[in-house]
């Protein structure tokens, strides 16, 4: 008999998995709700957006460091909201060198028009965490956990203690 749910079935060994299974179903699932709203917003958006709201201007460089995601995902986000019109990039009037993102008029009032939806889906959350005990604390912990010692690390060290003399943990890998 076939297993129906692979990722849960191995446990720990399809972490990855099944991490990435509930980031999909939530960013789904909020697409949905934006569908609720007539409108296309994509969940990937909501960091950016939301970071340009509170400080109304900051580079690529700002905003990955803030959201704790690479440079590239936020320039990847970065030219799908320009196409959408809701950001652009303006110069820094300290320093001309330097780009700078900034919500549009049309970025604004979608910010405006997504306020009740972002409170509700706020709420939700909370919801949800309030229901799986323990979940944000543990996702916290988790985060620490690999801050102190990379999976790649933690992998290279298992696999030279089973075979002495195979591939070594890149030095910037280890803490």
């Amino acid at each position: 008999m076939p297993i129906t749910d692979f990722p849960r079935s191995v446990g720990t060994k399809a972490m990855g998995a099944r991490i990435r299974r509930l980031s999909e179903r939530i960013d789904r699932e909020s697409g949905r709700c934006y569908a609720l709203f007539d409108t296309r917003f994509e969940q990937r958006w909501f960091g950016i957006v939301n970071q340009l709201r509170l400080h109304q201007s900051m580079s690529v460089g700002e905003l990955a460091s803030a959201l704790g995601i690479t440079h590239v995902s936020v320039s990847q986000a970065r030219k799908s909201l320009e196409a959408e019109g809701l950001v652009k990039s303006v110069t820094d009037p300290q320093d001309g060198r330097k780009s700078m993102l900034v919500l549009t008029p049309a970025g604004e009032r979608l910010v405006a028009r997504l306020a009740p939806l972002w409170s509700a889906m706020e709420a939700a959350s909370e919801e949800l965490f309030a229901e799986a005990v323990g979940l944000l604390e543990g996702i916290e912990l988790l985060e620490q956990a690999l801050d102190a010692r990379s999976l790649t690390s933690r992998i290279i060290d298992r696999l030279d203690a089973e075979n002495p003399g195979g591939p070594q943990a890149d030095e910037s890998e280890k803490p």
